[in-house]
């Protein structure tokens, strides 16, 4: 089902993925330039704030989020947020110019993909509920499914945050970008209220009058700075070419399962209809999984350019004409005269 109101939304969930892909590689450099001078973003550093070109990117990233929130009031979740692999060629395509984050061919054809991918969820997604009041919205959210859902969202966000990521977020990818997937799931959900909650508001019927508004508001900003602070760290810690389509990846899914059990965007649909949209889907997680497995991760972060990579031992030759052996973490030799260093790795 395909009207006007989805082709407002598809346009400005385009506009949307513009800039939020170029937002990503502008953070990247700022977050680059502010770890240079102090506590990087990836090991719990906050000197990005006072980096110009972060606040750029920044800005870049509110305007595009502003069009998305735009397109969530026109147009299904089911069909905004796979749009958003967009923003993963755009990135992909500016790392390779300017952060030296190499695009190969195979990478070329991921990106194909994801456009293709892109075009046959436009072209079979739902179209969207009539909604007439927050009060609907509020008895949407709080339906079983929907509230046994938001348990087992905080529940796992709060383990992650926890237990997972000081133990295991500079070293897992998907730690760090699982946390903001699934808060970016109950995200969508809030900001949509609010969306619909506005436009009914400018058509004369104000909707926050009614507390409900503002609980969607406050959940909103909430999710929203716990989404900006963890993105951050895994953007500092990972190639931006495999955090954009993982983050894709498990954000669209979760936002999708979220979005079929609050607004029942499938209900009433075809099978075929509901295939073709799977299928694209599929053709959209591929295209990001080539771009992922073609591009090169960052290496290691070295604060000491004179650490070793590897174990050392010393032979030194001593004034009595004895051998003394030594690793790198002993203390100097007595009148040591000469000294060869051979590297081991056991």
């Amino acid at each position: 089902m395909y009207n006007s109101s989805n082709l407002k939304g598809v346009i400005l969930a385009c506009v949307s993925s513009a800039f939020i892909g170029s937002s990503f590689i502008i953070k990247k450099k700022g977050l680059k330039r502010a770890g240079v001078s102090g506590a990087r973003a990836g090991v719990g550093g906050y000197g990005y704030l006072m980096e110009p070109l972060w606040w750029v990117g920044m800005t870049t990233m509110i305007v595009g989020e502003i069009a998305n929130f735009v397109a969530y009031i026109y147009a299904p979740a089911v069909l905004v947020t796979p749009l958003g692999a967009l923003s993963i060629i755009v990135s992909a395509v500016l790392a390779h110019c300017l952060l030296d984050e190499k695009l190969q061919k195979m990478g070329m054809l991921g990106c194909l993909l994801c456009i293709v991918g892109s075009t046959v969820i436009v072209l079979h997604a739902p179209g969207e509920r009539s909604i007439e009041s927050v009060d609907e919205i509020w008895g949407l959210a709080v339906q079983p499914a929907f509230l046994l859902y938001t348990a087992s969202v905080v529940a796992v966000a709060l383990v992650l945050i926890l237990y997972c990521a000081p133990r295991y977020g500079q070293t897992n990818i998907y730690i760090y970008i699982g946390i903001c997937s699934i808060i970016g799931s109950l995200t969508v959900m809030s900001v949509k209220a609010i969306g619909i909650a506005i436009k009914l508001t400018l058509d004369g019927a104000n909707q926050f009058k009614y507390f409900q508004a503002w609980v969607f508001a406050m959940v909103s900003v909430t999710c929203i700075i716990i989404q900006l602070n963890y993105l951050n760290m895994a953007l500092d810690t990972f190639n931006t070419a495999v955090v954009s389509p993982i983050y894709y990846a498990l954000f669209t899914s979760f936002t999708i399962l979220a979005s079929a059990i609050m607004f029942q965007d499938y209900y009433g649909q075809s099978i075929s209809n509901i295939a073709s949209e799977l299928c694209g889907f599929i053709t959209v997680l591929s295209g990001t999984t080539i771009l992922h497995s073609t591009r090169e991760p960052d290496q290691p972060f070295i604060t000491d350019l004179y650490t070793p990579l590897s174990p050392k031992v010393s032979w030194h030759l001593q004034s009595n004409g004895e051998i003394w052996k030594q690793r790198d973490e002993d203390g100097q030799p007595p009148n040591c005269i000469t000294i060869v260093r051979h590297d081991y790795f056991n």
